[in-house]
């Protein structure tokens, strides 16, 4: 497969030694890196990400586009160069073909990653977390691609739920009815995102990763194309409670609306005006939750490499 796709797709030295030893790979997603955290947290958390990674004798594949090819596993100097262009594109599953063409780099978002790191047959994917069914979307029908993606792709992508912005009952029932297996670990409720607890019970809840790993492998057999989706819960030393956040999230979001800020534009700006408003307490939570999700995902994908 990869014969055909050569001049679209490179995939790093360390990657396909990994791919030969059997070495277990987590993927990781370069939005957070252009559209997630400002310079120098961005280049920093990427790069502690990474080595997070290493530390259990696993390997990290960032995936982007750069200059219209796309990267699995990426240097630190293309991890730099991400991190400081604030012109970089963010490319999803609609608009990655028309990146490649006109040669654009790009970070992947979290459909965009999940499709490739499918393609590139890795089957753990570590991220944020994941988009959804955003409020209002009654009236403006805004639903991120990503639970498209996550129905279609079969991989298991650690997040710490679904982002707290969203509609979080709605993009639940959603990922239901896409038949993708929402999976909490070790909590009740789905996490969301800053917080531990969204008030809305889990369809599914693992109390080990051996359970996780199992469900993966009997989906496999089975035929079941959908990702599994690990919500992972932020340590709740470092969680933003809900009472705290909702009114810092429901201010941007009025103020988003005001300024008619719309599709792929409303997260980035809705994270941005939450990391202002809460002074940088936020930031501090998305790094935590995203080391914890790694932590998690190693521990996956390290099972993994054992069947």
């Amino acid at each position: 497969m990869f014969n055909n796709l050569k001049n679209l797709i490179c995939i790093s030295d360390e990657v396909i030694l990994a791919k030969k030893q059997n070495t277990p790979i987590v993927a990781l997603e370069s939005t957070i890196i252009t559209h997630g955290m400002p310079f120098p947290e961005n280049y920093q958390t990427a790069i502690e990400a990474e080595a997070l990674i290493r530390k259990t004798k696993s390997v990290p594949a960032t995936i982007a586009v750069i200059k219209g090819q796309i990267k699995v596993g990426l240097s630190k100097n293309e991890i730099n160069l991400l991190s400081r262009n604030k012109t970089v594109q963010k490319l999803s599953t609609n608009n990655l073909s028309i990146g490649i063409t006109q040669s654009l780099t790009g970070s992947t978002t979290v459909a965009a990653t999940l499709f490739l790191a499918e393609l590139a047959k890795i089957s753990v994917f570590a991220t944020g977390g994941i988009g959804g069914v955003h409020r209002g979307s009654e009236t403006d029908f805004d639903i991120s691609t990503d639970l498209k993606q996550l129905s279609s792709s079969s991989c298991n992508v650690v997040c710490a739920g679904p982002k707290a912005i969203l509609d979080i009952p709605k993009t639940v029932e959603l990922i239901e009815t896409f038949g993708i297996p929402l999976i909490t670990y070790q909590n009740t409720n789905v996490p969301a995102f800053w917080s531990q607890d969204s008030r809305v019970k889990s369809p599914i809840v693992a109390e080990t990763v051996d359970e996780i790993v199992q469900s993966y492998l009997i989906r496999k057999k089975l035929g079941l194309k959908a990702a599994q989706l690990i919500c992972n819960p932020i340590p709740i030393e470092h969680e933003i409670n809900a009472k705290t956040i909702e009114p810092i999230i429901e201010k941007s979001i009025n103020m988003a609306s005001k300024l008619r800020i719309k599709g792929k534009d409303l997260t980035p700006y809705l994270l941005s005006q939450v990391l202002q408003i809460t002074q940088g307490k936020s930031l501090l939570a998305n790094k935590a939750l995203l080391f914890n999700n790694i932590d998690l995902a190693t521990k996956i994908a390290n099972t993994l490499s054992k069947f």
